[in-house]
């Protein structure tokens, strides 16, 4: 999975801060930190496929949070594509006639947003789609990156190879796309996942620890902007691997509620938003537009330059083609990617069970489809 950067506390962060201070992690969380979770899964479960304001319009709810190809729907909401309130319409929302509701928070409440229904859908990778979809039905509508060195293995420059990790704790988030682009590089390099020490520690904690040079941090597995953040704050570290040694393995994505898309409006509102990434991502590519582009998206990115910005989304690779996702659903390294992380999940107990997986449209059993007919629509026509 994948937290927020900076702008917001995860709950695995805030828990660190809490621990810092000398209160235990297992606390109860403060009230209001409980209350904030408790109105945002209720409004969103307002929102969830219902009618708009005007009772005529479908309306269907999106969770994302920051990060590189999801703040794209930020900007297309500034742009005036969407408007994320109910009841509100911005183009494409007027085209496709259907009300698209934005709910922007961090990325472990977006995972407990999907998969309790309060939202029909949510901005995941390909991994954290995992678990849900064993208990709802759902989707991949939109793969809209892949992780090409935006995550990666920070160590002290004294460590020159993977074998020097041994005996040493490494530090990142468990469960999570940290942890299992370490354990694939390790399989890489013929080493052994028993030999090495993974050590549980939010992402921005870790960076933090290995910036500040705390005793015993020597390295450290997370994503950016942590990765990039860390290698400017200290010239004594360096990256040893990244996710370039897994191509295409970690997929950022739309996904969505089979049963959402069945109901009316459903196809149109996975057509609006696959429209409004395509349109905003056209802007970033066209050289007379870039700049402002990624000047916007750091804007819902960590607050970063358009120059880090550049950085930013060349290690996170955008599909930002419909024929590019297309070929992804379709390839026979997505089956081979998705069986190597579903057995990962399932070693690790992520999940409790392998679920039913399809690369076409979904059939009765299947838990997760990775589906490109919405992809397809949203280019004829006649919406």
């Amino acid at each position: 999975m994948k937290t927020t950067p900076l702008g917001h506390l995860t709950t695995v962060t805030l828990c660190a801060l809490l621990a810092a201070c000398g209160v235990s992690n297992d606390s109860p969380a403060p009230i209001e930190v409980a209350d904030a979770l408790s109105s945002e899964n209720a409004t969103a479960s307002e929102t969830s496929s219902s009618a708009s304001a005007s009772g005529s319009t479908p309306s269907f709810s999106l969770a994302w949070s920051e990060y590189p190809s999801w703040s794209i729907f930020a900007v297309a909401e500034a742009d005036g594509l969407i408007n994320g309130k109910p009841g509100e319409m911005g183009s494409l929302e007027e085209k496709w006639k259907v009300d698209v509701v934005l709910h922007e928070s961090d990325y472990d409440t977006c995972i407990t947003m999907y998969g309790s229904q309060n939202v029909d859908a949510a901005c995941l990778t390909n991994m954290d789609a995992l678990n849900p979809s064993l208990s709802r039905a759902s989707s991949m509508i939109l793969p809209t990156s892949t992780s090409h060195g935006a995550d990666a293995c920070i160590v002290v420059d004294t460590i020159q190879t993977i074998e020097d990790l041994k005996g040493k704790n490494i530090y990142g988030l468990e469960k999570s796309v940290s942890e299992y682009c370490f354990v694939r590089n390790l399989e890489i390099n013929a080493q052994k996942e028993k030999d090495y020490s993974f050590s549980n520690m939010d992402p921005a904690a870790a960076a933090a620890a290995l910036q500040q040079k705390q005793a015993g941090i020597e390295a450290i597995m997370v994503w950016n902007p942590f990765v990039m953040e860390t290698l400017a704050k200290r010239s004594d570290v360096k990256v040893l691997f990244d996710s370039t040694a897994i191509p295409q393995e970690i997929v950022d994505g739309v996904i969505m509620s089979q049963e959402s898309l069945k109901k009316e409006g459903g196809a149109a509102f996975a057509c609006a938003i696959i429209e409004a990434f395509y349109t905003t991502t056209a802007k970033l590519n066209a050289p007379d537009t870039r700049e402002a582009t990624l000047t916007a998206l750091g804007e819902k990115f960590s607050g970063l330059d358009s120059e880090a910005m550049n950085q930013i989304v060349h290690q996170t690779k955008f599909l930002s083609s419909p024929g590019q996702a297309i070929a992804l659903f379709g390839s026979a390294e997505l089956k081979a990617t998705m069986d190597k992380v579903v057995t990962f999940c399932v070693d690790h107990e992520i999940t409790g069970r392998a679920p039913t997986l399809s690369f076409a449209q979904p059939a009765a059993d299947t838990e997760l489809a990775f589906d490109a007919q919405y992809i397809k629509k949203f280019r004829s026509p006649n919406p």
